[in-house]
């Protein structure tokens, strides 16, 4: 049997205290050297340039849950929480694509990445007390036409990546504590054996952001439990990342080399002792791992 190892927390830096609600979506684009994200309850696009050390923001017409690089440097595709937009960094403009589940108003997006053909995934969240399995996963194709996917019904959709081959893709039902995968047809876009990856039930924390390297591995935000795990292509835990943060939300691999591995987090929920006792909660942090390597992040072709 192979152990796992263990990063401990001091390893992990705080890159930018940005104390944010819901931290989440981070990217890095390789072509302009930047890393972005969102804090989700605050509504706005994050930036954060490391050759500089220059930090900005644009505020959001409405809560922004998720997003994806272009081929144009200039424009996003955003995912709103209740619609599809493009928004260009030029001229600081929000442009409506299409509504996403105008008939369940207590729904939003929120988690989404672009498949290796360049079409947006992405699934929604219920908002509504009581986390009902009404969500669905959809895919944004590049004649920007939108088709629900052929997958269960989920309360919190999540950790949505694919393999570098494009061939399978991962996600989850965050309550459900479980990461599953499937056969996904990277020409055709259809998805056939469905099934378990991962199961966290003897696992503290629930699945949140996901994101794969270069050698197919998985690596997990893990709501709730202080940790980043990196997951084997067979679903056995490779790797442990202490982080110093009880709600780590997502993960990108960035930098010159692609070897650093960024990590959003939140303080929504957190109480006033718990923020005390974690000052740094909505910050986000980075950890060089110079034994990986992560993938350049697919973009959007529509």
């Amino acid at each position: 049997m192979t152990t796992a190892t263990t990063s401990t927390a001091s390893t992990v830096n705080l890159l930018f205290d940005g104390k944010h609600l819901l931290g989440e979506g981070v990217l890095w684009c390789p072509r302009t050297r930047r890393l972005l994200w969102t804090d989700i309850l605050g509504a706005v696009l994050w930036c954060h340039t490391p050759a500089t050390g220059a930090t900005r923001n644009w505020p959001m017409p409405e809560r922004l849950a998720t997003f994806a690089l272009t081929e144009d440097d200039d424009r996003l595709l955003l995912g709103l929480a209740s619609q599809l937009a493009w928004f260009s960094f030029s001229g600081n403009e929000v442009t409506p694509i299409c509504k996403v589940e105008a008939d369940l108003p207590h729904t939003r997006l929120n988690d989404g990445r672009c498949d290796r053909f360049g079409r947006f995934v992405f699934g929604t969240k219920n908002d509504a007390p009581g986390l009902a399995r009404c969500c669905s996963f959809y895919r944004l194709n590049t004649d920007l036409t939108l088709e629900r996917l052929a997958l269960p019904a989920v309360a919190i959709s999540n950790s949505i990546c694919f393999s570098p081959d494009g061939h399978t893709m991962y996600y989850c039902d965050s309550p459900t504590r479980t990461i599953r995968c499937c056969d996904y047809d990277t020409a055709a876009g259809t998805i056939s054996n469905d099934h378990l990856f991962a199961d966290l039930q003897e696992q503290p924390g629930e699945p949140d952001g996901s994101t794969i390297d270069s050698a197919g591995y998985l690596w997990n935000a893990q709501w709730g439990g202080h940790r980043v795990l990196r997951y084997a292509p067979d679903g056995s835990i490779d790797r442990i990342v202490q982080v110093p943060v009880a709600q780590p939300s997502c993960v990108a691999f960035g930098g010159e080399a692609l070897d650093t591995l960024y990590v959003t987090s939140a303080r929504e929920s957190l109480s006033d002792a718990a923020l005390l006792a974690e000052p740094a909660a909505g910050g986000v942090f980075q950890l060089r791992l110079p034994d990986v390597r992560g993938l350049p992040e697919a973009r959007f072709r529509g």
